[in-house]
């Protein structure tokens, strides 16, 4: 194998993305929402009108279930200072696995689905690449960007949090910590994998890309299912949490990439091409 030629098929299908808004769109505002609009509403709603006390009965269960060293933390804290404190160091962290997944899968549905739709499947694979240059190529173009808006993405809500602990906490810096930044480096590239293993797998089964990104989307299923088991309490946000996280998607990585890896042949996707 060439890595050289694997990074020829990366830079065509960049090319083709940078192109593409339909691909670009929520691979934009997904995150924007997730680390500006989300993060300022909870900044400054509460500035405005309070805290009702029907927030304390949603974040309840979260807040019992986390370390006694945060409880301590806010243990002198006013309503205000406590929400925004747990809100942006503990209830939006599960958001930042639907960033990579989102991303992953969505570009990987474009790189292998979209040739279908393009009608440029059987010139692709009728080149002398090799299928695991093909394959490693289509994969890079999906986990580099991915991985390049999450950690964008994790950059711009270490500033709006930052910004909200000037006027919450006297101009406290609460991220980056240790926490996320072991969240962010060590986890989210794992779930990025994890989505484009995944989709190379559907890219494999379906006739062009919106039926294959419509069919990735139940990816974000089980990270939905994290924010409501944090904020039902059943989970804590933590390093344990963290580790067990990572042991699970590299799991889960071994086995849906190298199902990919086995049944990614050339001659199974002309005939499938259509």
């Amino acid at each position: 194998m060439r890595f050289g030629n694997a990074m020829l098929v990366f830079w065509k299908d960049w090319k083709e993305i940078r192109r593409n808004y339909q691909v670009l769109a929520p691979i934009i505002f997904v995150p924007l929402v997730f680390t500006t609009v989300l993060p300022l509403i909870l900044v400054l709603v509460p500035s405005v009108v309070g805290v009702p006390g029907t927030a304390f009965q949603l974040i309840g269960p979260m807040f019992e279930n986390l370390p006694p060293e945060v409880k301590a933390a806010v243990a002198g804290m006013g309503a205000e200072e406590t929400m925004v404190y747990i809100f942006a160091l503990y209830f939006f962290a599960p958001f930042f696995l639907i960033i990579p997944i989102m991303a992953s899968s969505v570009l990987a549905s474009d790189s292998f689905a979209g040739e279908k739709d393009r009608k440029t499947l059987e010139a692709l694979l009728a080149t002398p690449l090799k299928d695991v240059e093909l394959l490693l190529g289509k994969m890079l173009v999906s986990f580099i960007p991915s991985i390049l808006v999450t950690f964008a993405s994790f950059a711009v809500y270490c500033v709006v949090v930052d910004l909200a602990s000037v006027l919450h906490f006297g101009g406290e810096v609460l991220l980056p910590n240790a926490l996320w930044m072991l969240f962010i480096f060590g986890v989210t590239p794992l779930v990025a994998l994890a989505g484009i293993g995944v989709t190379v797998i559907i890219s494999l089964r379906v006739k062009g890309y919106r039926e294959a990104q419509q069919m990735s989307a139940i990816l974000i299923a089980p990270v939905l299912a994290l924010v409501f088991a944090e904020v039902g309490g059943a989970i804590v946000f933590g390093p344990l949490m963290i580790l067990l996280m990572a042991g699970i998607f590299a799991l889960v990585n071994a086995i849906v990439l190298a199902l990919g890896a086995r049944h990614f042949h050339r001659e199974e996707l002309l005939t499938r091409g259509g």
